[in-house]
């Protein structure tokens, strides 16, 4: 008989904690910060599922995840704080602006405009805050 062991629910906590430490710094922890004030069920769930469970997955490097995300985010159009974020996440991860330029101007083709440009918009907003 095969024994699966069950995993330990903590592994999630703690790979997340590491993986969001990684992609986005203390702007990540402040969102989970912000979060654990209204709902800390909620900001668990965003160590724990996205950071623990999928961004810590093999098969994509952290660039190739954040290219996604930024993609997606900016296709969903309703998302420029997340999709701040992601930007910033994507520069500390190795992404050029020029390259998160392309991949905004990408959206143009698949999610139209105004997401193309809103996502443009949301990107100056963070290279100019970012420090050179």
């Amino acid at each position: 008989m095969l024994h699966s062991s069950k995993p330990n629910p903590d592994d999630r906590y703690v790979r997340g904690q590491r993986a969001l430490a990684e992609i986005d710094g203390a702007a990540g922890q402040a969102v989970i910060d912000a979060l654990a004030d209204i709902a800390p069920d909620f900001a668990r769930y965003v160590l724990e599922f996205p950071f623990g469970d999928i961004y810590s997955r093999p098969g994509l490097d952290l660039r190739s995840r954040e290219i996604a995300t930024i993609a997606a985010l900016a296709a969903l159009g309703n998302a420029a704080p997340q999709l701040k974020v992601h930007i910033r996440a994507g520069l500390n991860v190795g992404l050029t602006q020029a390259e998160i330029v392309e991949i905004l101007i990408q959206m143009a083709v698949y999610a139209g405009f105004p997401a193309a440009p809103n996502g443009l918009f949301a990107a100056r907003e963070v290279f100019a805050s970012k420090p050179a």
